[in-house]
């Protein structure tokens, strides 16, 4: 008698944010293969189990890389990115930036890139030296001057929240560099990649495919999925086309960019570039 095929068990990291919809709707849809095994969370807790190999892959923050690239591969071509104004990454602002000096800013606790990304734009573009404290669901808005928020959160506080200043962060960057932001990266283990190369591959074909459906039938996926927030279906139309699922040359520049001015601030070490990506 023949044996049977081990199919190789891959723990994947997704974050949970309205952000991956365009292709996680479709993966959930017509992916059917249950040894790979799905843990959805904000890109902080990815992060944390990536590193301690809780996961073997995921969407992680950028800035996970960058602190760990003795671990990680980068698979190629696939990020969650924008090209100017990103819609769901925003500092919120009581007073106009020039003034945040010595003010209290609260920091999301939900992203690494993204609050590096703030820091950046506050201390090395505005010129301005706040204190940062980190928010929690519990914290009140009030305590703070001005406070960062990410994904579905910003999304809804566009709606609602009153402060003077709505800067999105993405949109910032690219005025000051002229260059796209990449906000998470699909970052897959190294002794995963050298154990099971094929399942990699396979994997990454599947997230590619899923990538292209999901942006043929992405009316019908804001429509399922702009109750969450809530939004119109046309708003999240509007919103997702904006989001950018892709690594082009320049997006790997604008990676490097960014890590570089992290290695600047200390923040990550040098031998994270060159990015070691897995095509």
């Amino acid at each position: 008698m023949g044996s049977k095929s081990v199919k190789t068990v891959a723990r994947i990291g997704m974050v949970n944010f309205i952000n991956t919809a365009p292709f996680y709707e479709m993966w959930q849809r017509t992916v059917e293969r249950p040894e790979w095994q799905i843990t959805e969370a904000v890109p902080t807790t990815l992060n944390k189990m990536l590193y301690a190999g809780e996961l073997d892959l995921g969407f992680v923050s950028s800035h996970e890389y960058g602190l760990h690239p003795d671990r990680y591969k980068i698979l190629g071509g696939l990020s969650i990115s924008a090209t100017g104004a990103v819609g769901s990454v925003f500092l919120f602002s009581k007073k106009e930036l020039c003034d945040l000096d010595g003010c209290t800013i609260g920091l999301s606790n939900q992203s690494q890139t993204s609050v590096s990304l703030v820091k950046i734009i506050l201390e090395d573009f505005y010129s301005v030296k706040p204190n940062y404290m980190t928010r929690t669901d519990a914290t009140p808005l009030d305590d703070c001057d001005a406070f960062l928020a990410i994904g579905d959160e910003a999304l809804r506080l566009q709606q609602v929240a009153d402060f003077r200043i709505k800067l999105d962060l993405s949109k910032a960057w690219q005025e000051q560099t002229g260059s796209p932001f990449v906000f998470a990266v699909w970052a897959v283990r190294k002794d995963f990649c050298e154990i099971n190369p094929l399942a990699v591959v396979e994997i990454h074909q599947e997230l590619q495919r899923c990538i292209k459906l999901g942006a043929d039938n992405l009316p019908e996926i804001c429509r399922l999925v702009a109750p969450r927030i809530p939004m119109s279906a046309d708003s999240c139309q509007a919103y997702l086309q904006k989001m950018e699922y892709d690594l082009s040359e320049a997006k790997i520049a604008a990676l490097s960019h960014f890590f570089s001015l992290l290695i600047e601030r200390g923040e990550i070490p040098a031998t994270c570039l060159p990015l070691e990506i897995c095509e």
